[in-house]
């Protein structure tokens, strides 16, 4: 077994072990200018996968994918006071360009919520445009004052959808639709996350949203990330921007909208959730590389290496993501150990020994094990070791979050609780006085839900709130 990589205790300084997975495992750097990042090969490669993934829900929602400009007229985020009041602490304006000031300032992009309602009112005239599902993949710019790469930074990757609609109940339908069919099923299915859902209380709501809606993730420390979340906007940004059908009656009327949104912050979110005092582990659905072939030693002609090629070949022929190390001159340990810290699913090792008996080791992430495995069919045995290991992955942090998860009945409970984990306390006893005291030990109330781990409705009603702290 590989030796294993020089990282922080994840027990003792989980910020740390973060930085260290990070850095070490050649995900992302900082870029020059404070906050940036700089998303190396591998660590793209992750949000390549999430993206490629995430983009066929959208459009299986039914929304269209289009690019809008990075710059914002200052004049269009000063129609939505509420949208302004959320977003101008994080503001970056441009005042200069082509060396003289310029007429109107530009904000660079915080969230397109601005520029979409613009172009909407103006795409929109009839109720027959409706809905209007539209989607972006998108850099956007937040100036943080405390960043941390992938989880909090000045400039970030995200997709963002907007869509409008005749009616409230099809704009809330709509946004519990990428919610659940899209998000959640992303996250649950390709991130192995068992991420729950729920409603923001009303001073959690994005801003200028009548409802927000969340899935929330546990970290590996016990903390919350929240994932993703989508807006009903109810008429808000129509009305700021004129967005306004014809209705089938004859009657001028304004849409109704909604917002969602996920980033890269979603890669870190892997990283603290699966990762472990090795370095990172990666749920096979989402990897770019599942297997890599490695050879341990070749033999004079070349054989092993020329083998390994050819099962990379047969691996990738039948759909494996397959990577071929035949690296011999750097140490077996050494190339072990950077792959095992990359969190690679499944490597198959490969020597002169295996070649002659017909076999290869196969040494599974998750577990941290190895077992021999003949070369005749291998495709389809790694095949159903990625199965298992994703499903094994998920269990793993099932367990681990329910073991965090505890039923609560006071403020001073769910205090406790949070410290470490989740607590779950009826929503009746915590309200605007328990906000603020969980708030005083850095504990919010992630989401809102019903009885039965559902989305609710509205905030009326038996609920349950789930009070953790967060990144």
């Amino acid at each position: 077994m590989a030796k294993a990589p020089i990282l922080a205790p994840r027990g003792d300084d989980f910020a740390q072990w973060y930085q260290d997975v990070v850095a070490k495992a050649e995900l992302a750097e900082n870029g020059a200018a404070r906050g940036t990042m700089v998303i190396r090969p591998y660590g793209y490669g992750l949000w390549e996968r999430m993206q490629a993934e995430m983009d066929v829900r959208i459009k299986a929602s039914g929304a269209e994918n289009v690019y809008l400009p990075l710059f914002i007229p200052e004049s269009y985020l000063k129609r939505e006071a509420e949208h302004v009041e959320g977003f101008s602490p994080e503001l970056a304006v441009v005042t200069v360009a082509g060396g003289k000031p310029l007429e109107e300032p530009l904000v660079v992009r915080p969230t397109s919520e601005t520029l979409f309602g613009e172009l909407m009112a103006k795409w929109i005239q009839s109720y027959r445009d409706l809905p209007l599902l539209l989607n972006q993949w998108a850099n956007v710019v937040r100036w943080e004052l405390r960043p941390r790469i992938f989880l909090r930074t000045t400039e970030f990757l995200w997709q963002e959808g907007h869509t409008a609609h005749a009616t409230q109940e099809d704009a809330a339908a709509y946004a519990r639709r990428i919610l659940i069919d899209a998000y959640r099923d992303f996250m649950v299915n390709v991130l192995a996350m068992p991420v729950l859902v729920g409603a923001k209380t009303a001073r959690e709501r994005f801003a200028g949203a009548v409802n927000t809606m969340t899935c929330e993730g546990m970290m590996g420390d016990g903390k919350a990330l929240q994932m993703g979340t989508s807006h009903e906007l109810g008429q808000n940004f129509a009305k700021a921007f004129g967005m306004e059908y014809l209705g089938d009656t004859g009657t001028l009327q304004h849409c109704w909208t909604t917002s969602w949104g996920t980033s890269t912050r979603m890669v870190g979110g892997l990283i603290m959730c699966h990762g472990d005092d090795n370095g990172l582990r990666v749920p096979p659905a989402v990897a770019h590389i599942q297997a890599v072939v490695m050879v341990v030693r070749d033999d004079d002609a070349g054989t092993v290496a020329d083998e390994g090629r050819r099962l990379v070949a047969e691996l990738n022929a039948a759909g494996v993501r397959t990577r071929l190390d035949d690296q011999v001159a750097t140490g077996f340990g050494r190339r072990a150990t950077d792959w095992e810290l990359k969190g690679v699913p499944v490597r198959i090792e490969i020597g002169p020994r295996d070649l002659a008996e017909g076999a290869v080791t196969l040494v599974r992430r998750d577990e941290r094990t190895k077992a021999p495995a003949p070369i005749a069919g291998i495709a389809q045995t790694v095949s159903d070791l990625l199965a298992e290991i994703q499903g094994n992955l998920l269990a793993q942090a099932t367990a681990f979050r329910d073991s965090r998860l505890s039923d609560v009945a006071s403020i001073d409970e769910a205090i406790e609780a949070g410290r470490t984990g989740f607590a779950r306390i009826p929503w009746e006893l915590v309200g605007d006085d328990g906000e603020d005291r969980l708030a005083e030990h850095a504990i919010s109330v992630r989401c809102l839900q019903t009885p039965d781990g559902g989305v609710p409705d509205g905030l009326d009603g038996p609920l349950h709130a789930i009070v953790a702290r967060s990144y």
